[in-house]
């Protein structure tokens, strides 16, 4: 009875009331998510014996493959480098336009800005994906256009079907998810602390570097976790415009899912991406909370 009785208390409580509003959607996230995540996991120590037959007995056998084979490391390595890329310049080409909106546009015409941003949410992905072969294609917009004016003879074969035609496509579906976190971070600087800056003699530049950059760093790091972290498991915009060259590890993963019948290698595949980009997205945070305590504890 005393127990039933302290249960009640709590839940009449504020941290009660907070968890039972909380439990719902922790129910539903974890049935979505954590549930197939553990599948998948479980599914990585296992052998495949036929197209839907397995052998359950708990292996190691595909974390040593994927870490012995080259092709596998490789892809990694690669899906790194091009996420990698594609934060660097979503983030660096987000920030003045985030920065625009916030400092230079009036008050009542900012929310007609970032209606005018979350514009491409309107398409499909897949859509703009095949937009952009069009634009970067052999007879596409780009080539057609310095054709046309002269600087260009022959159309060039480099834009298309590389890495560097995967880093576009990405960058530009990614920039709205870059642009409204630190959008949201610079809106939160009290105006006061630029004026204050300024009447210390400040100018422009070391204003920024000073005061805005510093406290729009939690925006900055929100933006490159939001752009890293789905890119480096994109296998749609690889598969349709980067070609040999620009496939990543989730076009392999995709792969030994659906063609090789290699659930369990994939599995482990999956599984080595997912902690990779665990690692790398708590050294960001690691590194932006050392940046922001000025490097003290």
């Amino acid at each position: 009875m005393s127990i039933g009785a302290g249960l009640q208390r709590k839940l009449r409580s504020k941290s009660g009331a907070g968890l039972l509003l909380i439990s719902p959607p922790a129910l539903y996230a974890a049935a979505l998510l954590a549930v197939p995540l553990g599948a998948v996991l479980i599914m990585s120590f296992w052998t495949q014996t036929g197209i839907r037959d397995f052998d359950m007995t708990l292996t190691l056998a595909h974390y040593r493959e994927a870490f012995a084979d080259p092709l596998y490391r490789q892809l990694l390595l690669r899906s790194l480098g091009i996420a990698g890329a594609v934060t660097v310049v979503t983030v660096v080409l987000a920030f003045p336009v985030a920065y625009f909106v916030s400092f230079h546009v009036a008050p009542n015409r900012k929310a007609l800005w970032i209606f005018l941003i979350t514009i491409p949410f309107w398409t499909s992905y897949l859509i703009r994906v095949f937009l952009w072969k069009v634009i970067l294609g052999f007879n596409g917009v780009v080539n057609s256009g310095l054709q046309g004016i002269g600087l260009i003879d022959e159309p060039l074969s480099f834009l298309l079907y590389n890495v560097n035609a995967v880093v576009i496509t990405l960058a530009h579906a990614y920039a709205p998810f870059a642009i409204l976190p630190i959008y949201v971070a610079l809106e939160k600087i009290d105006r006061s602390l630029l004026e204050a800056a300024q009447d210390l003699g400040e100018n422009a530049v070391m204003r920024f570097l000073r005061v805005t950059l510093p406290l729009a760093l939690p925006g900055v790091l929100a933006a490159i976790l939001i752009v890293f972290i789905p890119t480096i498991g994109d296998y749609v915009t690889p598969r349709l415009v980067g070609g040999p060259d620009g496939l990543m590890i989730a076009n392999m993963i995709h792969t030994l899912f659906l063609r090789l019948n290699n659930a369990p290698l994939g599995a482990a595949l999956s599984v080595i991406a997912m902690i990779t980009v665990a690692i790398a997205a708590l050294a960001l945070m690691l590194l932006t909370r050392w940046i922001t305590t000025g490097g003290k504890r």
